[in-house]
């Protein structure tokens, strides 16, 4: 299982606030009553169930996040494999520590 999520690129929760104002979209992959009871400013919700359903723009940078980083790195491979450019959040929201919108 380790091979499976070798080359994923990540960055540290810390990192997040930096990498959105510089215009890369936040993809919440986690389910939608998740979402709704908290998640990050500007971030949009995408379950990883529907993520085949949504047409992303390829010219933009993305960040993954989940609950704890798993769904994330499934939606990472997905993604990269489709020649998206995205990046995982590590540690998902358990490890996230700025402010939640309800």
């Amino acid at each position: 299982m380790f091979e499976l999520f070798k080359k994923i690129k990540s960055i540290s929760p810390a990192e997040v606030s930096t990498e959105l104002k510089k215009g890369t979209q936040l993809i919440d992959v986690r389910e939608a009553h998740e979402f709704q009871n908290g998640h990050i400013k500007g971030a949009r919700n995408i379950p990883l169930s529907k993520l085949g359903e949504h047409v992303l723009a390829k010219n933009k940078k993305y960040l993954l996040i989940c609950q704890s980083g798993m769904r994330s790195k499934k939606a990472y491979k997905i993604l990269n494999r489709a020649n998206y450019d995205v990046t995982n959040v590590n540690g998902g929201m358990r490890a996230w520590r700025g402010k939640i919108k309800k």
